[in-house]
């Protein structure tokens, strides 16, 4: 086992190039299954989400070849074993995104339940509905979803609530189905967009790209192609809120400005100077103590639940009251305990986080509960004053590529360290 450990109190400066999305390069991957021939998927992060559905794929018998440390060629012409099991997937939501690709180019899937961050219900039921709709027979049993189907039949489907993967699963399954398929209420986050332009350069017939109506029109064959990941805007957020947090002075090339929008928009409200080009994002605080900001989350283009918990600790050491209110999962407050071990005066009612800043955090010792959370106290790690320890850092590795050799070439003192057994 690891730990981090951070010493905190230096304000972050410094340059440093973003990764690609991990909510985006799950779905290619995935994806890459309906495709015909060799695929070549760019700027894929090393995070252990990856890696792991990249196993998936291995073992249902894909070609799968990782070309350097950032190209992955796969080709999905033979799969033998179309299940993802158990005991691979339970560390990670996104397996789900194999249930579509499957059960539309073989005609069938056994897919584990999946498992992940403890973040409050993500249910599979709008998949589930949705893969119905288009003529598939689903049942549940000992926690696996079995499905199949002869060939999926298009149609008109609407989704009950806002869901990403749900989104992605249902258009790669409408790709190669029967007729065309529209598809109403879908996400519309930038991750979204790429899944949706690698189908697209792959021959699939969708209209209404970075809409919430997506028309597709099934094909016979889809064919691989070469594609290249979009950067990671919640990884970039991070940064920036750790750079505002610190008083510091970053820049973060290979980004896009607009994922991040509405993140943009709180960082100038708590009083950063921000300044952007095509594929850059610069943030100077001049040294400044943060203002306080009030938060909502909702699905994109609003202000994304990925950022809540950064956010709660920016206002933790900002000069004033601020209200974080979370909208999409229930238990989404779960860093909450430690930033208030770490002296922060934080009340939670419902599902709003009231928080009165204060000027100074303390180092202590924590625990990363899930993804965003553990960045949170990262971050926090890196205001307080003295030493913080943050504990069960697999969560950061599922989202995080190398981010403690990130925030060192930004001036951050920050290790990781080997936790001997017994202690």
């Amino acid at each position: 086992m690891q730990k981090i450990v951070i010493k905190g109190g230096i304000p972050l400066n410094g340059t440093i190039n973003a990764s690609g999305a991990k909510n985006a390069v799950l779905p290619i991957i995935a994806a890459s299954i309906v495709g015909s021939g060799h695929s070549l998927i760019k700027n894929v992060p090393h995070l252990d989400d990856v890696t792991t559905m990249n196993e998936l794929l291995i073992q249902m018998g894909v070609q799968l070849n990782i070309v350097d440390t950032t190209n992955v060629e796969i080709c999905a012409d033979y799969i033998d074993n179309p299940r993802a099991p158990y005991e691979t997937v339970k560390t990670m939501r996104a397996s789900i995104l194999a249930l579509g690709p499957l059960l539309t180019k073989y005609g069938k899937a056994e897919v584990s339940l999946p498992g992940g961050c403890a973040i409050g219900a993500r249910p599979v039921d709008i998949h589930l509905k949705g893969l119905e709709a288009m003529g598939a027979k689903i049942k549940v049993e000992n926690g696996y979803i079995i499905a199949q189907a002869k060939r999926l039949k298009g149609c008109q489907f609407y989704m009950d609530k806002v869901t990403v993967t749900g989104t992605e699963n249902l258009l790669i399954a409408a790709t190669l189905a029967d007729g065309e398929t529209i598809l109403e209420n879908c996400a519309t986050e930038p991750e979204v967009v790429d899944v949706t332009k690698y189908l697209i350069n792959m021959g699939a017939k969708i209209e209404g790209i970075g809409t919430s109506i997506l028309k597709i029109q099934g094909v016979d064959k889809l064919t691989g192609c070469e594609h290249n990941v979009i950067p990671d805007r919640i990884e970039v957020g991070t940064f920036l809120v750790a750079a505002a947090a610190t008083g510091g002075k970053i820049t973060i090339n290979k980004a896009n400005p607009e994922d991040l929008e509405s993140v943009l928009i709180k960082l100038r409200e708590a009083g950063a100077e921000i300044s952007t080009t095509e594929d850059s994002i610069s943030l100077n605080m001049h040294g400044k103590r943060p203002k306080p900001v009030n938060i909502n989350t909702a699905p994109h283009p609003a202000f994304p639940t990925d950022m809540q918990a950064q956010l709660c600790t920016l206002n933790a050491i900002a000069s004033g009251y601020s209200i974080v209110t979370e909208n999409l999962f229930e238990n989404r407050f779960m860093h909450i305990n430690e930033l208030v071990r770490m002296g922060a005066e934080i009340t939670v009612a419902g599902n709003q986080a009231i928080i009165q800043g204060i000027k100074q955090l303390n180092g202590a010792p924590t625990t990363a509960t899930d993804l965003r959370a553990s960045a949170s106290l990262v971050i926090a790690g890196l205001v307080a004053k003295g030493e913080t320890e943050i504990f069960d850092i697999h969560y950061i590795d599922r989202g995080y590529e190398v981010i403690e050799e990130k925030l060192n070439q930004l001036g951050a003192k920050i290790q990781r360290v080997t936790i001997e057994p017994g202690h």
